[in-house]
Parts: C-alpha cells; structure tokens; sequence
C-alpha cells in the first residue's frame, strides 16, 4: 500500500480578506489534520517567542546564506526584516504525510509552485471588491492614505487569482473553514496525485487475469 504524501498548500489573499482568521480557525477546527510552515526571519525575537516555534530566527550573515544555498521556497523583505519559507521543513513534513499550509503574499505563492509545481494554492476573497474596502475601514486601526494603499495592491494581485487553483470567498467565516478543509481533504483523492496507486492496482489486476488464462 501507498503511503500518503503530505500536500503543501498555498493560502494567499487580499488584505482584509480574513485569511489569517481562516487559518486560525481551521487550526482550532480540525486539530492535528494540517501544519502551519515556520519561517525564518532575521526579525529580532520578542519577548516569549522560541527559536523554532513562532519563527526560526536567523542572522542577516545566515539569512543571504540560505539565499545563495537555495534554502528558501521564497523568501521577501519588508521593513526592513527578511522572511523566507524554508525548503527543506517543509520537504520533510510532506515526506511525513503531514499537510503543510504555507500562509504567504501572492509572489511568494508563484515562487513556490515554481519549486512544488503539485502545490495547492488557495486565493481568499470576500465577495466583492466593496466588501473588501469595508472590511479594510472597519479596522479602524489604518488611515485612509493606507487603506488607498492596499487596495491598490489588491488590484495588481487580483491580476494574478486566476494562476491558483481555487478561489475561497469569505463571506460566513465557518463556511470558509469549511471549504477549505474540503479542498484540501478532496485532494487527496485526486487521481493525478495517485499515480503510483493506480499503477499499483492496475499491475496486480493484469496479474490476475493472467493467472485466469
């Protein structure tokens, strides 16, 4: 028999589409079934935070190493702090049939299904590009010079929605959840993801027809 293969999938979406709010729920609704990835960071570690656990913290030296060794699936710097996915994690929880959910912008989505062209990748939306501007003002916690700022750039990543491979509009939250658990679970069961399964099947049935003649 075929031992599962975990999915590496891909969770991306506008700001204020509510996508960290999906993986928080899904976490909570199905523990155990997936595994949030670890990046590594040369973000200075804040008090209570664990090496390995919230981040693996690096070193700037560390950091450009991985980048010349080809460590990352991807990797970004933003405010002065580089953040990056780390291949080989993410390689070895897959290899132990663990579900991996990479939470990342839509660039760093495209970088890894370059390296994992089976990744899953999900794009979270709310209903309407209206909904999305009321979510971002409801905040209360952005100017509006801000909030200009990110739809613009939710304009230039809606460009690219139709390069992944399901759409999870967040309109009731627990439906969200819910959608995405099913993707993901329906996966599996993907025929081109069973290859090695269905040759396997295909071999022993020709053996007994073979054994009938």
């Amino acid at each position: 028999m075929n031992e599962k293969k975990g999915l590496v999938v891909v969770l991306s979406g506008f700001s204020g589409a509510g996508k960290g709010t999906i993986m928080k729920h899904l976490m909570s609704t199905y523990p155990g079934a997936y595994h949030l990835s670890i990046s590594a960071t040369t973000r200075p570690m804040r008090t209570g935070e664990r090496d390995g656990r919230e981040y693996f913290f690096k070193t700037r030296e560390e950091f450009d190493r991985m980048i010349e060794e080809g460590a990352f699936l991807e990797y970004a710097t933003f405010n002065g702090n580089s953040y990056g996915t780390p291949r080989e994690y993410v390689s070895k929880l897959t290899a132990e049939g663990k579900d991996v959910i990479l939470e990342i912008e839509v660039q760093g989505a495209l970088q890894v299904r370059n390296i994992f062209p089976d990744a899953l990748l999900l794009f979270v939306t709310p209903p309407s590009a209206a909904e999305l501007k009321k979510r971002l003002v409801a905040r209360g916690t952005e100017t509006d010079e801000v909030i200009s700022q990110r739809l613009s750039i939710s304009v230039g990543e809606s460009e690219l929605m139709d390069k992944y491979d399901y759409l999870v509009v967040n309109d009731r939250l627990e439906d969200a959840v819910r959608h995405v658990h099913a993707i993901i679970q329906s996966e599996h069961a993907a025929t081109r993801r069973n290859a090695e399964l269905i040759n396997d099947i295909h071999k022993q049935l020709e053996e007994f027809r073979k054994e009938q003649i």
